[in-house]
């Protein structure tokens, strides 16, 4: 878990960053999670939008896929998620705290 700092450092810094997946009326496919887990080895922070077709809304859609990629959810903010994993992957910036 985040302290309320890190969590509000992680929020500006996702209000930089475009979303990189949509979630729509067909909701949670391995593809979809496979390519977001690989995204967080990437990049340590994803946005992703939940579109007005999908049959959850964002925070329940958040819940999900933070168990299923083990990820933390930083922020629900309307149809928007943002997610964060540290990654092990070697020679990318990680995000200090």
């Amino acid at each position: 878990m985040f302290t309320t700092k890190q969590r509000s450092n992680l929020r500006s810094l996702a209000q930089t960053i475009d979303p990189i997946a949509q979630i729509g009326k067909g909701g949670i496919s391995d593809n979809l999670i496979e390519s977001l887990s690989t995204m967080l080895d990437a990049r340590e922070l994803i946005k992703i939008t939940v579109l007005n077709n999908a049959e959850m809304d964002a925070k329940s859609f958040s819940i999900e896929l933070a168990e299923s990629l083990k990820a933390e959810v930083v922020c629900v903010i309307g149809h928007k998620i943002v997610l964060y994993r540290r990654s092990d992957k070697k020679g990318i910036k990680h995000i200090e705290f």
